[in-house]
């Protein structure tokens, strides 16, 4: 059921993804990614140039003259958005949480394959799946997924990307554009990943909060790992500990980064509070360039 506050919830995200959306749709979001195919356009008669083995023959021999075949590119895309529910999502100090700035993410990337006529699903995953939503189009099937992705309250606290990853590779028999939505925090191994990056193009889009990476200075903090409720006092605002924090974060990002690279996927990083349309753009230049 759709609440009054949830709607306008779903207006309000609709408003602020607007301008990003048609941005994109604007930039490089047509050409970022290849389409599905080639696909049978009409025939038509030959002019010196066309390629001899578009030639088609039955339809010359009747014509009593040569006729060529036209193919043209298939557009229609599939994209799947998988997005970590998992508990550490809930944490965020850039005025909301790290699964609200994932939820506008994945509405900007819904809206934008809407508009352009391509088809959306969604997965949402903690540790274990939580929901599945094969890709489909039209605009009420998009606001369903971004109805989903605001008001589903998860089951499982943990992440299992490996899980994620076999689900999608299990289920998803046409070729997608796969955008994987975390911050991360679980370990991932290339070998799932080229799995699923052999049969699919896929995305890997890191949101990550700024007090993740640099330890403030406020003195005695009591800490809770929102995702298995262990708990630990830290000593702020001692230089060392800072220290010590930020070279773990470092090192993990380091190890994600270097996991990805090793398994082909594309990484665009994101920071909690900062507007995803701008790195998103970035990105789908670059893609374009590359493609």
């Amino acid at each position: 059921m759709l609440t009054s506050e949830l709607l306008e919830r779903i207006r309000r995200l609709e408003i602020r993804t607007r301008r990003r959306v048609q941005t994109l749709l604007a930039g490089e979001y047509h050409s970022a990614f290849k389409g599905q195919g080639m696909d049978f356009a009409e025939v038509r008669e030959y002019v010196p140039g066309d390629e001899v083995r578009s030639l088609d023959w039955n339809v010359s021999a009747r014509m009593d003259a040569p006729f060529v075949k036209v193919f043209q590119e298939e557009r229609e895309l599939n994209v799947l958005l998988a997005v970590d529910v998992s508990a550490s999502g809930r944490f965020g100090s850039a005025g909301k949480c790290k699964r609200d700035w994932m939820a506008e993410l994945g509405a900007v990337l819904a809206f934008s394959a809407i508009r352009n006529r391509d088809k959306v699903g969604l997965l949402l995953f903690s540790d274990r799946v939580e929901r599945h939503v094969p890709p489909a189009k039209g605009s009420r099937h998009g606001l369903r997924l971004i109805r989903d992705l605001l008001a589903h309250e998860p089951e499982g606290r943990g992440t299992d990307l490996a899980l994620a990853l076999q689900h999608l590779q299990r289920t998803q028999k046409k070729r997608a554009i796969i955008f994987l939505i975390s911050d991360f925090q679980a370990p991932l191994e290339a070998r799932g990943l080229r799995a699923l990056g052999r049969r699919h193009d896929l995305v890997a889009l890191c949101i990550q909060d700024r007090l993740e990476e640099e330890l403030p200075p406020l003195g005695l903090l009591h800490l809770e790992d929102l995702e298995t409720g262990r708990r630990r006092w830290l000593d702020a605002g001692d230089p060392a500990v800072r220290a010590h924090w930020r070279a773990h974060w470092q090192g993990r990002c380091q190890t994600l980064d270097q996991t990805l690279r090793a398994a082909a996927v594309d990484q665009v990083r994101l920071s909690a509070g900062e507007d995803p349309g701008r790195p998103l753009e970035q990105f789908f230049l670059r893609r374009s360039h590359r493609t």
